[in-house]
């Protein structure tokens, strides 16, 4: 196996512990707008896609103002994490002794409004070199764009990096532009994550000196 080079994280539900709060964002909205949305539709069909593809695949390709509902998403889901505690003490320390021997990337599917804040209160912020959000790309994930330009940006080949994941999408994303990819439980049920090629119960610094060495 390659030694590893760089490691990237996906963030909602992976580096930051959100996925329930997402639900419940999504919920609102949904309803809102005239169709519901169960806790169990949305782990089932929507976690882990990009918001722009949770907006149509919910409420319809032909959905008029899929920018501006993906927007107000964004202001509500702000105003909950603003405070960066969603991201916890083990991911933090991870981060920060990843950081420290290869360089480390968001990957992500949400936005970089969103995203930006809440790695700057959990105070992490400086030590990403990059962070590739939906706005970054064309095609979300589970296609694998956005982990293609990540591999750019950080100069590292494919089969020397590793990717976190909680979701089939974001595995399949990070698999398909040839990575490596530990997959997080929590979000989905074990069995969804079988594509991985390894999963963990969290983010914390004995995951990453198992990768990397002390």
């Amino acid at each position: 196996m390659a030694a590893v080079s760089a490691i990237t994280f996906d963030f909602n539900g992976t580096l930051s512990n959100d996925e329930p709060i997402l639900c419940g964002v999504f919920q609102r909205l949904f309803g809102e707008r005239g169709r519901p949305l169960s806790e169990q539709e949305y782990y089932d069909e929507l976690a882990g896609l990009s918001d722009e593809a949770i907006v149509t695949t919910w409420l319809g390709d032909d959905y008029p103002d899929v920018a501006g509902a993906v927007a107000e998403r964004v202001v509500r889901y702000r105003e909950l994490v603003s405070d960066g505690s969603t991201i916890e003490d083990p991911a933090r320390e991870a981060v920060r002794y990843a950081a420290a021997r290869v360089p480390v990337a968001i990957v992500s599917g949400a936005a970089l409004e969103e995203i930006g804040p809440v790695v700057e209160a959990a105070g992490i912020a400086p030590l990403f070199e990059t962070i590739v959000s939906s706005d970054a790309v064309t095609a979300g994930k589970p296609h694998p764009e956005s982990y293609l330009r990540a591999l750019e940006l950080l100069g590292v080949p494919a089969a020397q990096a590793v990717a976190f994941e909680d979701t089939e999408s974001g595995i399949a994303s990070a698999k398909g532009a040839g990575m490596r990819c530990i997959a997080v439980r929590g979000t989905l049920a074990p069995r969804r994550l079988a594509a991985a090629d390894e999963l963990v119960d969290r983010i914390d610094i004995d995951v990453i000196a198992g990768l990397l060495g002390p």
